[in-house]
C-alpha cells in the first residue's frame, strides 16, 4: 500500500490540545484502509509505550530516540539494575516526551525467578497538572519458554 494511499481516521471533531497519533501497535480499517487515531492522554500513554520498546539506533531519522531497555535483558537482576532502569527510563522520557514530568519510577522485581521486571512510572501531564501511571512489564524470558514436543 503506498503512504498516499492512507488516509488518516480523527473520530474527534476537535483538535487535541494533548496531540493526537497512530494507535499503538498500529490498527487499520480493512473496509477503507484508515488508521486507527488516539488523542489526549491515550496518545501519552501509547507515545511511553513506543519510547521503551524501541532501542536507540532503530529510528533511521531519531537515531537516539528510545530508551536502551533491551541492553539490560541479561543482566542479573539486582538492586543495580533497579537502579539503572530506573534512570534510563526517566532520562529517556526527559527528552523524548516533552508533554510529561517524571514524578516516580518505581521497579518491582518480586517475579525475578520468571524473570520479569515490572516498571511503574508515575508522571504529570504538564498542560492539565494531572497524575497519571503507566506499568511497563520487561520480561527477561518472553518469548523462550517452549514446550519441547514444539521444538
Amino acid at each position: 500500500m503506498a503512504l498516499e494511499n492512507i488516509t488518516i481516521k480523527n473520530n474527534s471533531e476537535k483538535l487535541s490540545f494533548l496531540g493526537t497519533g497512530w494507535a499503538f501497535p498500529p490498527l487499520f480499517s480493512i473496509a477503507d484502509g484508515s488508521t486507527e487515531m488516539v488523542s489526549d492522554f491515550k496518545d501519552i500513554s501509547e507515545s511511553l509505550q513506543i519510547l521503551f520498546a524501541v532501542s536507540p539506533g532503530e529510528r533511521v531519522t531519531q537515531l537516539r530516540y528510545g530508551c536502551d531497555l533491551f541492553n539490560m535483558l541479561f543482566e542479573p537482576i539486582s538492586t543495580s539494575l533497579e537502579y539503572n532502569v530506573r534512570d534510563m527510563v526517566t532520562a529517556a522520557i526527559d527528552e523524548f516526551e516533552p508533554r510529561v514530568d517524571v514524578l516516580e519510577v518505581n521497579t518491582d522485581i518480586t517475579n525475578y525467578i520468571e524473570g520479569l521486571v515490572r516498571i511503574e512510572i508515575i508522571y504529570r501531564v504538564r498542560a492539565t497538572n494531572t497524575r497519571h501511571n503507566i506499568v511497563f512489564p520487561f520480561y527477561k524470558n518472553e518469548g523462550t519458554s517452549l514446550p519441547e514436543d514444539t521444538i
